[in-house]
């Protein structure tokens, strides 16, 4: 009897430490934080302001004269393979600040507040989609001024936009996975540097993948990177479609790039949450 008791009242006093506002209302407080941490650090937007117009301009003017594609121009065909990259290294900005949060043992102390502990991974995972978001506006604001074009309907543009974000939250929890596996920041880096560059520049981002020889091309083809980014330019209008010819997920990009998202988040999400919960509770 007095175990049960004993069990009640730690239950009791667990729950009563719950602040009454809501998930969503605790997650918010998170999104705000990691901005605040971003406005008092503004050099953090490095990569998503200076690294992008860096990037396109880079790959316009330089790459560009020696790359030929069956698009109008290669700045069309080059703005939907860099903002693929950009929501892809969504990733690497949740596994950094994961890992930076729990190095300096922040994450130790949000879990003695009266919050759920999934509250700091959603708000961790909202700042990091708002993080690449101002990339991606700050490439169409330069995309527009070197010469891209949207070329489709609005609502195309749209769904575009929607694709960008759905894979990016896919992206989310495999920073989350990787950043509540490693032990610091600067092992992030590494890996996240030698496992996110190929992935996206062996897939159509930024070359056409007919030239490549056929068991490389079969990768590329095959690369989630490759269909989101064919997805971009179809919406768009700023690439050819493939033909039979092509692998099934550049035939169909937009049904092949929401299924990748939703099966890259139906395995991610498992083991990142159970990761999490590991690191935390040690």
């Amino acid at each position: 009897m007095t175990t049960t008791t004993a069990h009640t009242d730690a239950v009791v006093a667990s729950t009563s430490r719950v602040h009454p506002t809501s998930l969503w209302q605790q997650s918010w407080i998170m999104v705000k934080r990691n901005m605040i941490h971003t406005k008092r650090m503004p050099e953090m937007l490095s990569d998503v302001t200076i690294q992008p117009i860096m990037f396109v301009l880079l790959f316009a003017y330089v790459f560009g004269t020696s790359i030929q594609t069956d698009s109008a121009s290669y700045k069309e065909f080059l703005l939907p393979g860099i903002m693929g990259q950009t929501i892809v290294f969504t990733a690497f900005i949740v596994a950094s600040g994961i890992t930076a949060d729990l190095e300096k043992g922040i994450i130790d102390r949000f879990r003695s507040l009266p919050i759920q502990r999934s509250s700091v991974l959603i708000g961790r995972s909202i700042a990091s989609v708002l993080h690449s978001s101002i990339g991606i506006v700050v490439m169409s604001l330069t995309g527009l001024a070197i010469g891209w074009r949207i070329r489709g309907s609005f609502v195309e543009a749209v769904l575009a936009y929607a694709m960008l974000l759905l894979f990016g939250f896919a992206m989310i929890w495999f920073g989350i996975l990787i950043g509540s596996w490693l032990r610091t920041v600067e092992a992030v880096n590494g890996f996240m540097f030698s496992t996110l560059f190929p992935i996206t520049f062996l897939s159509n981002a930024f070359v056409p993948t007919e030239p490549m020889p056929t068991w490389l091309r079969t990768i590329a083809e095959w690369n989630p990177m490759s269909s989101l980014v064919q997805a971009l330019r179809v919406l768009w209008g700023n690439g050819p479609e493939f033909g039979p010819g092509s692998a099934l997920p550049l035939q169909y990009p937009v049904i092949s790039t929401i299924i990748w998202a939703v099966a890259l988040t139906l395995i991610f999400a498992p083991f990142a949450l159970r990761a999490y919960n590991k690191r935390t509770i040690d």
